[in-house]
């Protein structure tokens, strides 16, 4: 019930205001009131506590306190009952969502439901990596960053790669040339024969692992105990289009580095002067190739003695005269896009 009683006096029957408190009583004790009366306090008349007396209607009488108790009765029935029917949607709601997760947590293509899942620890990224694993059937594609592979590091991912190898998954592998110079890859190359194929770069971007070109995982902090797990379509296929670029420039790791056409200047020492001449401080440079700070300035030093450079500045330009300031590419840089093989699975470290 609304109106201009209600507006100034904002109650139901249930918590009479004080002045229509006061009419209303007087009411039921003398049968009726004038009219006049009830004038400050409308309300009484728009909650039909009071109505109009038939025989005069300059009076009001008043409805019997047993039927406004009947009434507040049923309103409160009435809205238990809805709130009552509020409940059972909701509940038959959230029944059905629950069932919709279901369906959705039994989708192998779907994972959690997501195009881009963040891993946070490593068991975590873990368990992603070897439910990738079992599903993969016909292609793993990693990068591997950093310098020589330790042995602990290629033994944690052996049992994966060879599942994978048992199911004829091939597998290739991207490394810097520094890893050339572990004996652990190459017992592990040796191990695995025909089903992992491995190249080398100067330097290569941060960890990829993609399976089937259909789920990719790249760190997601710099120690690398979060992981993204990536299944959308489109970032997946640029993923794999960024690896097969890397891959035709890349060299076959039984393939000898080539030789830099400069006396005295080594494959390595020539990567060094291509960064150094983008103006990267040896710690950056050292990161990208793979190597230790300490072996860079090492390099850095050979360098300045074979150039004849007595400064880091007349260094560079001496790097600049001898035409070592562009990396050059390896023999493989006019590979075809697409090369069989593969890369072995070494997931999570």
């Amino acid at each position: 019930m609304t109106g201009r009683g209600t507006q100034e006096h904002p109650h139901g029957a249930d918590r009479l205001c004080e002045a229509g408190d006061r009419v209303y009583s007087r009411a039921v004790r003398r049968g009726r009131v004038p009219r006049r009366d009830a004038e400050p306090v409308p309300c009484l008349l728009e909650l039909a506590l009071l109505h109009p007396d038939p025989d005069d209607m300059d009076f009001l009488v008043p409805t019997a306190p047993q039927e406004v108790m009947t009434r507040l009765l049923r309103s409160m029935y009435d809205e238990v009952s809805q709130s009552h029917r509020r409940v059972g949607s909701a509940v038959a709601a959230f029944e059905r969502y629950a069932g919709l997760g279901r369906q959705l947590r039994r989708s192998p293509a779907a994972g959690e439901g997501t195009a881009i899942r963040v891993l946070d620890g490593l068991s975590r990224i873990q368990a992603a990596m070897d439910e990738a694993t079992q599903e993969c059937r016909t292609e793993v594609l990693t990068v591997q960053p950093g310098g020589i592979r330790r042995e602990h590091e290629l033994s944690e991912g052996l049992h994966r790669a060879l599942a994978l190898r048992g199911r004829g998954v091939r597998m290739r592998d991207l490394y810097t040339h520094v890893a050339r110079h572990g004996q652990g890859l190459l017992n592990y190359l040796e191990l695995m024969g025909d089903a992992v194929e491995a190249r080398t770069l100067d330097e290569v971007i941060d960890r990829l692992i993609l399976f089937d070109r259909t789920v990719a995982f790249i760190p997601a902090n710099a120690d690398r105990t979060m992981a993204l797990e990536l299944r959308h379509p489109a970032l997946v296929e640029y993923l794999v289009t960024v690896f097969e670029r890397l891959w035709r420039l890349a060299i076959p790791l039984t393939a000898p580095l080539p030789d830099t056409g400069i006396e005295g200047i080594s494959h390595r020492e020539q990567s060094i002067a291509a960064l150094l001449a983008e103006g990267h401080q040896d710690a950056v440079i050292a990161e990208r190739l793979g190597i230790s700070v300490r072996t860079c300035r090492a390099h850095i030093a050979r360098l300045s003695e074979t150039l004849g450079a007595a400064s880091r500045t007349q260094l560079g330009v001496r790097i600049a005269q001898a035409g070592l300031d562009q990396p050059r590419q390896g023999p493989a840089a006019n590979a075809p896009l697409s090369v069989p093989g593969g890369p072995e699975s070494r997931i999570a470290r």
